[in-house]
């Protein structure tokens, strides 16, 4: 992974590091747990997670919206399948 790419995934995964530690949204918390318990490791569990925060970015940034947390919340529910595998429409 090039310097950029790798400095994008730190993003991520800080956000994601930041969303556990201060319970917002508490489903972050929720889905590493759920996830852990599931099997996940602590790392799989935020690259999971991580990647739907880069997925809510790129909503926000693509089509000028705002944070939307039910979808945000919607997604980490389908974890640890990603929501885009099934969904014809990535968008909705």
């Amino acid at each position: 992974m090039d310097k950029s790419g790798e400095t994008l995934r730190a993003s991520f995964l800080e956000v994601v590091d930041n969303q556990i530690r201060d319970g917002t949204p508490a489903a972050t918390r929720e889905t590493y747990e759920r996830l852990q318990a599931e099997g996940h490791t602590c790392t799989q569990a935020k690259e999971m997670i991580a990647a739907i925060v880069a997925a809510e970015i790129f909503e926000i940034v693509k089509h000028k919206r705002t944070f939307d947390e039910a979808r945000f919340v919607e997604r980490l529910n389908l974890l640890p399948d990603m929501p885009w595998n099934d969904d014809d429409d990535a968008d909705a």
